[in-house]
């Protein structure tokens, strides 16, 4: 990276710097401040006066240090060896990092991202003389065991092959292919960069057809989210949102996970790594970690440097969606960055909005939330990726009406509203079946149809019975329980065994922790038939205490632990017992009342 003296330092303000002659810079340009070479983004420019957040700490840089040019924004390196790394929020790989100075990162640190003499075998699929666009495959190599990365034209490059390189072993920096363009040759690598502020460019926005499936029974069933589509996740302390993004990462019908750690605590993102590190995804031998890459930026890590971690995990997201991958991108938690960007607001005295906040908040929000969807990709062939972004929210006390709340409602499609009430009694996941919403579910209808052609409406009638015993419930509590009948204290035992043994769900249980969606879609239905039956039976004169000692409730209780292969055989014969206990039931009572 080249670099040149272009300023020097007349202020120095916590994690930010001003500098003056600076003329000929730019806006968002990275520079190095000082002689430690701290990182740094020029986000003001005044004349020839300009204002630089440091992505390190700036303690003991002097007044008229210089600051050195780099020429370019901030950009992140795309190529093979992004699966299974742990980055900072600036893309320095922590591991290497920490290989080299310790478990603190040293100030002034500057590595690559990408490993320069790691050689990967490149596989040509392009031949000389072919014309090309941004875009374009020209070439394949094996990431890891489970992901086969797409050698892409940069989007900013098109023309004619006018070489390229036989199968064989290269480093990143070796080419591989020449371009012949308007402006002259242009050599291509296994790696190009790419600026993190900048959308990567798409042909067309697609609508979302195809739910992603993440193996929670709830979320699947009642809140779907749709590959391309937007989830918020809110709920204050303790109420599950880090545990339900790692869960989903672990889960989640994709390609590749980037997961971001924007702010959180330290422990649950060591937590979570080394979690992942021994995990093997679903039933296969391919570790989890063969998916996934990290982008952590911790509490205890500069608090500028989270403003940008949101923008470097969903470039990297985009150069896996441009190759036709399904991408879900966990961003935990947007709270944490826009506390960033009100820090970064105060230190340039710009009028506050509500609680403090930028009043271009909403703005910078949906510029992020934007380059989320599924998208025909750039190049000469069609091709299908999507990027799902699944954003924690953690406001203060519980607080739903706070603006990072709001304005992300706006624009996300699906609302997971976690609950201190049933995190406190171990519901897990503690997403509130009355608050919580999905705008996917009309978009997804005919897919689940192929699942089975009265998904829908099981959905709607578990739903309906949750709150019919909600307001059951209110009653009460107001009058007392003695008013009830059977008819509705069958809705309460019903509605108990649908929270209990459906809408709960173990993330530690081997079996439990993922729910395919065929066996969601049967628990479902036996629940509601086992409710059909008793209302049944009570409109025929069966007392409730007699169907509550059926033993089919007991073998209903372990349906949802019952392993996947063994599943089928299980679920036909409790339907089977289920029906014929029912009919020796209002048998024994038609005989009684003869008697």
């Amino acid at each position: 990276m080249s670099k040149k003296i272009i300023g020097r330092v007349s202020r120095v303000a916590g994690s930010f710097v001003t500098a003056k002659c600076m003329r000929g810079s730019q806006m968002f340009e990275l520079v190095k401040v000082g002689d430690a070479g701290v990182i740094g983004e020029i986000i003001r420019l005044e004349g020839n006066v300009a204002v630089i957040q440091a992505y390190e700490e700036t303690e003991g840089i002097k007044l008229g240090e210089n600051v050195l040019a780099t020429g370019k924004p901030l950009s992140v390196e795309l190529g093979p060896g992004l699966i299974g790394q742990i980055f900072d929020g600036v893309q320095r790989p922590l591991t290497v990092i920490s290989n080299m100075f310790g478990p603190f990162i040293k100030r002034g640190v500057e590595t690559l991202a990408l490993d320069p003499k790691k050689e990967w075998k490149f596989n040509p699929i392009l031949k000389k003389g072919v014309k090309v666009i941004g875009g374009d495959i020209i070439g394949t190599v094996q990431e890891t065991s489970l992901l086969n990365q797409g050698i892409m034209v940069p989007p900013n490059i098109s023309g004619i092959i006018e070489n390229i390189y036989s199968e064989g072993k290269y480093t990143i920096i070796d080419p591989i292919a020449k371009i012949k363009t308007s402006k002259g040759l242009e050599n291509i690598f296994l790696m190009h960069t790419w600026p993190v502020r900048k959308p990567r460019p798409y042909k067309t926005m697609l609508p979302p057809t195809e739910p992603l499936l993440s193996g929670q029974r709830i979320i699947d069933s009642f809140f779907p989210i749709a590959k391309g589509g937007i989830t918020a996740t809110t709920g204050g302390f303790g109420t599950g949102k880090t545990v339900v993004l790692q869960t989903l990462a672990m889960w989640v019908d994709a390609d590749v996970v980037v997961y971001i750690g924007c702010g959180e605590r330290g422990n649950e993102m060591a937590d979570v790594l080394n979690r992942f590190s021994k995990l093997k995804l679903g039933s296969s031998d391919h570790p989890l970690m063969d998916r996934t890459i990290f982008v952590a930026n911790v509490s205890n890590m500069p608090i500028v440097a989270r403003e940008a971690s949101i923008y470097t995990g969903i470039t990297l997201a985009e150069y896996y969606r441009d190759m036709g991958y399904n991408v879900a991108l966990m961003a935990d938690s947007t709270s944490r960055w826009a506390e960033a960007l009100r820090e970064i607001s105060g230190r340039l005295e710009e009028m506050p909005g509500e609680e403090g906040y930028p009043a271009y908040l909403a703005s910078r929000l949906a510029e992020f939330y934007a380059r989320a969807g599924q998208v025909k990709t750039m190049g000469t062939k069609d091709r299908v990726g999507s990027i799902t972004v699944l954003a924690a929210i953690s406001p203060p006390g519980g607080d739903f009406s706070e603006p990072v709340t709001t304005n992300t409602l706006r624009i996300a499609k699906v609302f997971w509203a976690l609950d201190f009430a049933l995190a406190h009694r171990r519901h897990f996941p503690a997403i509130n079946w009355f608050m919580s919403y999905s705008e996917y579910i009309p978009m997804l209808e005919p897919w689940f149809a192929k699942v089975e052609r009265d998904w829908q409406k099981l959905c709607g009638e578990a739903r309906t019975l949750l709150k019919e015993e909600e307001e059951l419930r209110e009653i009460v509590a107001l009058i007392g329980a003695e008013i009830l009948g059977d008819k509705q204290r069958s809705v309460f035992e019903t509605a108990k065994m649908l929270k209990e043994y459906f809408l709960l769900q173990n993330a530690f249980h081997p079996v439990d922790a993922y729910c395919p969606i065929a066996k969601t879609y049967k628990m479902l239905r036996i629940f509601l038939k086992f409710y059909d039956k008793t209302k049944t039976a009570i409109e025929s004169g069966v007392p409730l205490t007699r169907i509550l000692g059926l033993p089919i409730r007991e073998k209903l209780s372990r349906l949802k632990i019952t392993p996947t292969n063994e599943f089928d055989q299980v679920y036909n014969e409790i339907d089977k017992e289920m029906n014929e206990q029912f009919e020796k039931l209002e048998l024994k009572d038609l005989e009684e009342d003869k008697i």
